[in-house]
């Protein structure tokens, strides 16, 4: 326990500065100044690349917000958290999860657990077979989606949602792009992937398969058939080894050694595997290789090479006897500033795999054979920020097979008059193709990044084309560009839905019921730090960690079973319940119960909901801020008056 981080006090000894003086607003006890309710983004949502309403689902999982009628809550959550991600059970096992380094909670003991109660939401959702919402009344537009991976589903998914028509083309015999052919699919099991994609297919979307646009049907002929196009075809081509020798046959790239493994096309590897790169794919690689092993005495048409690059197909009775393999992860930069997640290279280095840094690739070592021998590095200083080599420090590092996991671009054959000149694609902020009214792009094709990110892009370019098919201009995009929750959609859902407005002058409106009162939504333009929560409130509760399979360096040859195992309904709750509700009333009461004049009373039962359940009687408050000062969520804010 972190005893510096743990407060019970807003204010701390030898605080004895005075306010700024236009903040001087206080006679005796009193000021003008009168609470008003605010609702903002909390920082995980604004952390999360896919915009979900993480503070709602949270809120709901721990039984705060409720579900309409008698539905489950955990149907409930599946549909506020398939609002913008509509696979829940993947992005809970294999999202870095950058909301929770967003997370208010770090400056209490730690983060709250959002991966894992996502995750705990997706399979009860998978479990329970549940469904997406319906899609939308039929607008007569169709859409075609090049590429069938997170980004061209999440883009169908969310134009179904609108009524639009989608058709995806995909070039391989299988939906699910990187998800499906560059994660092993023991961190992701095929029914998982399979189930959440049936899901979308089943709000009517059509797919062609091994359809490759630019060579089996042509960009051209997409655009005169339908009304717009979404491009999320991905950047499944890595990046060859950018030194002498680079080329040789057994120096292959990261995605096509996951490619190979996830197809079931490579049982086993090479004895020694030099791995270069330091993200999550290329520990998704040592983590692969270490599994599949090697075997020994291979004929010529075995070695991992020939089956990567599509030559051949490992016999599965080989399978029986693999050994295991000698596995290096070498990255140029120093440790600390390996991009992959923590917890990967923890996993890696425990299952045996060695990680040399701070080691430049010089040039492949070519034997008579004409294959990688060796890999010459040379030893490199980051201490001024910049890498400096250190002459005379080269080496040579012996290995079998080289697989460079450095970089990706997409597969743009067909389609080279979008290419930016990286292999990929440039997108405004609204996601269109420059200088192409009917064409989107979303995922990895504008800029590698997380799945996450592509199905934020996916949301965003469905509005933009939604817009464009129905004659729209494109609406200016909020500040904080997420999925937010919207307190009149609230109301309506439980029949309090405001009367309608005549749109006259009138009095006492605090009064009348065509308005909510004393709420105000900065969501999309605020994020809520954590310097305006009181953070005493809050006790040391630790994080409800996921049970871990125990695969050691002994263990991992063959094991190809999940690692990761998911929360229990129980501990999913506890685990939600450690939330703060950040820039949202949680029901708390310490408002009601601190207030010294009784202005701040709960709403009626009948009418109360999830940001309306409590109000102030103005007649009585007399602005002493005791309530602002309380409120742990910084939900109140002395604003009224202004």
């Amino acid at each position: 326990m972190n005893e510096k981080l743990l407060t019970r006090r807003r204010y701390k000894d030898g605080d004895n500065a005075h306010r700024p003086w236009q903040e001087q607003i206080f006679t005796a006890d009193a000021s003008f100044k009168c609470p008003t309710y605010v609702h903002r983004a909390p920082p995980c949502q604004g952390s999360c690349p896919s915009g979900e309403d993480i503070r709602g689902w949270l809120n709901i999982a721990r039984g705060i917000e409720k579900a309409p009628g008698d539905m489950p809550w955990q149907e409930y959550a599946f549909s506020r958290v398939t609002d913008a991600n509509p696979f829940p059970a993947i992005m809970g096992r294999v999202c870095p999860a950058p909301c929770e380094d967003g997370c208010n909670r770090n400056e209490v003991e730690d983060h709250v657990g959002i991966n894992s109660v996502e995750q705990f939401i997706g399979d009860y959702a998978l479990e329970h077979r549940l469904q997406l919402r319906p899609a939308g009344k039929d607008t007569g537009k169709k859409v075609a989606i090049i590429g069938g991976g997170v980004a061209g589903l999440a883009c169908a998914y969310q134009l179904r949602r609108k009524g639009h028509a989608c058709t995806v083309f995909e070039a391989h015999d299988e939906l699910g792009g990187m998800t499906r052919y560059g994660i092993p699919g023991y961190r992701v099991p095929r029914e998982v992937l399979d189930g959440e994609i049936q899901r979308i297919l089943d709000l009517g979307v059509e797919v062609r398969k091994n359809s490759k646009v630019g060579v089996d049907i042509s960009l051209e002929d997409l655009q005169t058939e339908f009304d717009a196009v979404f491009i999320g075809v991905g950047a499944q081509s890595g990046a060859a080894l950018p030194v002498p020798g680079g080329d040789v046959p057994n120096c292959i790239s990261g995605i096509a050694f996951l490619e190979a493994f996830n197809d079931g096309r490579l049982k086993h590897s090479a004895q020694r595997v030099l791995v270069i790169g330091g993200g999550d794919t290329a520990m998704d690689v040592a983590a692969v290789a270490r599994r599949l092993g090697h075997i020994q005495h291979k004929r010529e048409h075995d070695r991992p090479e020939s089956v990567i690059l599509g030559q051949t197909v490992h016999d599965v009775a080989t399978v029986a006897k693999r050994q295991g393999a000698e596995v290096t992860i070498v990255y140029r930069r120093p440790l600390d500033k390996m991009p992959a997640t923590k917890m990967e290279i923890e996993h890696v280095t425990q299952e045996g795999v060695k990680i040399r840094n701070s080691l430049a690739p010089v040039s492949v070592v070519v034997g008579d054979d004409g294959r990688a021998r060796a890999l010459r590095v040379i030893e490199a200083d980051w201490s001024t920020g910049k890498m400096v080599v250190k002459e005379g420090s080269e080496i040579e590092i012996e290995c079998d097979l080289i697989v460079a996991a450095i970089g990706q671009q997409g597969d743009l054959v067909g389609l080279e008059n979008l290419d930016n000149g990286s292999g990929l694609i440039d997108a405004d902020g609204f996601y269109r193709v420059k200088d192409h009214a009917d064409l989107f792009v979303g995922g990895d094709i504008i800029k590698p990044h997380l799945l996450t990110t592509a199905i934020g892009h996916a949301s965003i370019a469905a509005e933009g084309i939604d817009r464009f098919v129905t004659g729209a201009d494109p609406s200016r995009r909020p500040k904080v560009d997420v999925h937010h929750f919207s307190l009149l959609e609230k109301l309506r859902e439980i029949d309090h839905a405001p009367s309608e407005y005549e749109h006259v002058q009138d009095w006492g409106t605090d009064e009348a019921d065509f308005a909510v009162h004393n709420y105000e939504d900065r969501s999309f333009a605020e994020i809520v730090p954590s310097d305006q929560l009181f953070l005493g409130h809050f006790k040391y509760d630790a994080r409800r960690l996921r049970k871990e399979s125990e695969i050691g360096a002994d263990s991992v040859l063959g094991y190809f079973g999940e690692r990761i195992q998911g929360l229990s309904e129980e501990e999913a709750r506890q685990e939600a319940n450690r939330c703060m509700s950040c820039g949202m009333c949680f029901e708390c009461d310490n408002c009601v119960i601190y207030c010294p004049q009784d202005a701040i009373f709960r709403v009626e039962k009948s009418e109360s909901t999830m940001g309306k359940y409590v109000d102030t009687d103005y007649t009585k408050c007399i602005g002493c801020h005791i309530c602002e000062d309380v409120c742990p969520s910084g939900y109140i804010r002395m604003g009224l008056g202004e």
